[in-house]
C-alpha cells in the first residue's frame, strides 16, 4: 500500500498546495541562514589558526584537547596526536545536540529535506518512516549529547572567567570580555530551554505537590522552553560573532578594546 503523498487517505489534487501566501518563505531563510553558519563553521573549524588571544579563546576550540597554540589549552592536550584541527575533537558534541534538538529536527526537516516544508504542503517523498530507520533514529540520542553540552557549557563558563583578566595579569575587561560573557549566557539559557532538561526536572513525577522544588525549577525551565526556538537561532549568532571578534584580534586585524585595564 502506498504511503506518503501517495497514500490512500491524501486529497487527491493535483496542486502541490493550495496556499496561496509564501509558504515557502520560512524553509528558504532557514536554509540560507543554516548553510551560511555551517559554510563558516567548518571552515573555521578547518583553519587551525587564530581562535586564541590572550585571554580569549574561541568557542569553537574550546576546550582546546588537540595540537595548540601556546597558552590555549588548560586542560592538558591529550590529543595533540590527532591529524587535524583540534576544534574538530570537541564540535561533535555541542554539534550532535544540536542536530538533535527538536527545534533543529524541525527546521532542518522541513528545510533540506522538505518533510514537508510547510504545513499543508505535500512533501516529495514516497513513504515516511519518521525517526525509526537509520539515520534518524540516532535522534534519539539527544538527551545524551545534552549532558555533554552541559559540560561544555561549564568550560564556555571558565574561558569567561578567565577572560576577566588584564594585561598586567590583574583584573580585566575588555569588548572581548563582555562579547564572550554574552555567548554563553544565551548557550545557558539554549541548553537549559532544552525539552531533555526539562523532562529531566520534572519528568517521571506523579505529584508536583510533593516535590515543591522540583515543579519550581520546572516551571521555570518551561518558561524558557517558550524561548527555544529563539535561542536556538540566538546563539548561532552569538557563536559567529564570539568567534569572528576572537578571530580578527588574534590575527591582528583589529585591536581588543580594553575597558577595564
Amino acid at each position: 500500500m502506498s504511503t506518503g503523498v501517495a497514500g490512500p487517505t491524501r486529497a487527491r489534487i493535483p496542486e502541490k498546495t493550495l496556499r496561496t501566501d509564501r509558504w515557502w518563505l520560512y524553509p528558504l531563510t532557514t536554509f540560507v541562514v543554516f548553510t551560511a553558519f555551517v559554510i563558516y563553521a567548518t571552515w573555521r573549524a578547518f583553519s587551525g589558526a587564530h581562535y586564541f588571544v590572550e585571554p580569549y579563546l574561541s568557542p569553537f576550540y574550546s576546550p582546546c584537547l588537540g595540537e595548540c597554540v601556546r597558552g590555549s589549552s588548560d586542560f592538558g592536550q591529550p590529543f595533540e596526536w590527532f591529524p587535524l584541527s583540534s576544534a574538530l575533537i570537541i564540535l561533535i558534541f555541542p554539534l550532535g545536540f544540536r542536530l538533535t534538538c527538536y527545534y533543529y529536527r524541525k527546521a532542518y526537516y522541513r528545510s533540506f529535506w522538505l518533510s514537508p516544508p510547510a504545513c499543508a504542503v505535500a512533501e516529495p517523498h514516497g513513504k515516511y518512516t519518521g525517526e525509526t530507520r537509520f539515520p534518524l533514529i540516532l535522534q534519539n540520542a539527544h538527551r545524551y549529547f545534552f549532558y555533554a553540552a552541559i559540560v561544555v557549557s561549564l568550560i564556555n563558563t571558565y574561558d569567561v572567567i578567565r577572560a576577566f583578566h588584564g594585561k598586567d595579569g590583574g583584573f580585566g575587561i575588555g569588548l572581548g570580555t563582555l562579547i564572550m560573557l554574552v555567548n554563553v549566557v544565551f548557550l545557558w539559557a539554549y541548553t537549559a530551554s532544552c525539552h531533555s532538561c526539562r523532562h529531566l526536572i520534572g519528568g517521571r513525577l506523579r505529584h508536583f505537590s510533593k516535590h515543591p522544588t522540583r515543579y519550581w525549577l520546572w516551571t521555570q525551565v518551561s518558561k524558557l522552553n517558550t524561548r527555544h526556538m529563539e535561542l536556538a537561532w540566538t546563539t548561532l549568532g552569538t557563536l559567529m560573532v564570539t568567534d569572528a571578534y576572537i578571530a580578527l584580534v588574534s590575527a591582528g586585524v583589529i585591536t581588543d578594546l580594553r575597558l577595564v585595564n
